[in-house]
C-alpha cells in the first residue's frame, strides 16, 4: 500500500515539476523523509497526505484513488499464505480509508 501511493505521490510530484525537496520544505519535512514516503518505506499519516495534496493542488482522493485501482485478480491467484495477506492488507487499507474518511467529514463539519 505504502509504495502504491509513494508512486502516485511521486508520479503528481513529477507532473508538476516539484523537486522532493520543495514539496518536503512546503510540508514541513525533511527531503530524506519526502524521499522515504514516496518510496513506500514509510507509511504516510491524513496529515502529511493532506498536506501533499494541498501543496500538488489535488484532492486527497486523487492520491488515494491508486489504492481502488489495483486489479482485483491478483488477489485470487497465488498461493494461499500471499491471498491471505492480501486479505489482510485489503482489510487494512478499508480501515485506514474508513478513518481517513471520517477524518475529512469532521473537518468539513467544523
Amino acid at each position: 500500500m505504502n509504495e502504491l501511493l509513494g508512486s502516485r505521490i511521486k508520479a503528481l510530484r513529477c507532473a508538476k515539476n516539484f523537486t522532493q525537496e520543495q514539496v518536503a520544505d512546503q510540508i514541513g519535512v525533511s527531503r530524506q523523509k519526502y524521499a522515504r514516503i514516496e518510496n513506500g518505506a514509510n507509511s504516510i499519516t491524513l496529515d502529511v497526505l493532506t498536506k501533499v495534496a494541498s501543496v500538488l493542488d489535488v484532492n486527497v482522493g486523487d492520491i488515494t484513488r491508486v489504492l481502488d485501482e489495483t486489479p482485483s485478480a491478483q488477489y485470487r491467484y497465488g498461493s494461499e499464505d500471499a491471498s491471505s495477506e492480501m486479505i489482510f492488507d485489503m482489510l487494512d487499507l478499508f480501515y485506514a480509508n474508513k478513518h481517513m474518511y471520517e477524518k475529512l467529514q469532521h473537518r468539513n463539519m467544523e
